[in-house]
């Protein structure tokens, strides 16, 4: 699943479009039922932002286009006259770039959603006492890794930066939120928000923990386990000796 950062670097891409008025077509039939294109077609785009997992695309007379790639979409900024293979979701056509969405599950006119997530961890600055609010108003028995998923505590951290940043500060996934400390929680947020600035930004890096079950923790050798975590059954990786604690229950 496309996480906070690839949203961000969408965003990005798409500045190409701010300040153009846009011819919109939505070839995918799923996208042309939702009527989109006859409501935004000729109408300026004021701004592209990121937020969290979500792209919201602000169009003139209030209209907010909102975007959630899910696990397969994704965005792509082609030359207004470059040929457009299959079906796209969305296509936004500028004076001299095109916008095009493949695979865009979610893909309608914002209707408060974006307002109840949580604070961005790509925002510059985060944050951190407002994030840490909303994880102290959850309930304190859910499971620290599990939470971090929850966007509307914190908007943008997936599961490859839920797992290497509590891997980086030592805490496992299957922690209670009543047994980290804020100092704790506050680490793991910040260390969220320096991997995902990181590689938003391009800098080269590799995955210590995500995807690496049976191979030998980086920090003490210890063989990475894995099991599904939370409702949705995200895969949670972890050394079980460097993040001691709660261990999930595999029965």
């Amino acid at each position: 699943m496309p996480e906070g950062d690839a949203i961000h670097r969408a965003a990005r891409r798409l500045q190409v479009l701010v300040g153009q008025e846009l011819e919109v077509e939505t070839p995918h039939p799923r996208a042309a039922v939702k009527q989109l294109a006859p409501r935004l077609d000729g109408r300026r785009l004021e701004s592209v932002e990121a937020l969290g997992k979500n792209l919201l695309l602000r169009f003139e007379g209030g209209l907010v286009l909102r975007s959630h790639l899910r696990m397969k979409g994704r965005w792509r900024v082609l030359g207004r006259d470059a040929q457009v293979l299959g079906k796209p979701w969305l296509v936004l056509r500028g004076d001299e770039h095109a916008g095009v969405l493949w695979n865009g599950p979610v893909l309608e006119l914002d209707r408060g959603v974006a307002l109840r997530l949580g604070p961005d961890i790509l925002a510059e600055p985060p944050d951190y006492d407002a994030m840490l609010g909303r994880f102290r108003r959850t309930a304190q028995e859910r499971q620290v890794g599990d939470a971090l998923l929850d966007q509307r505590l914190v908007a943008g951290i997936g599961n490859v930066w839920k797992v290497e940043s509590l891997w980086a500060e030592q805490i496992s996934p299957w922690r209670r939120l009543a047994d980290v400390t804020d100092d704790e929680l506050r680490a793991v947020l910040e260390e969220a928000h320096r991997l995902m600035r990181a590689r938003l930004d391009g800098v080269p890096g590799r995955r210590r923990v995500y995807r690496r079950r049976g191979h030998a923790c980086r920090r003490c050798g210890t063989p990475i386990e894995s099991w599904p975590q939370g409702d949705s059954a995200r895969m949670a990786y972890w050394c079980p000796t460097c993040q001691r604690g709660e261990e999930p229950q595999t029965a």
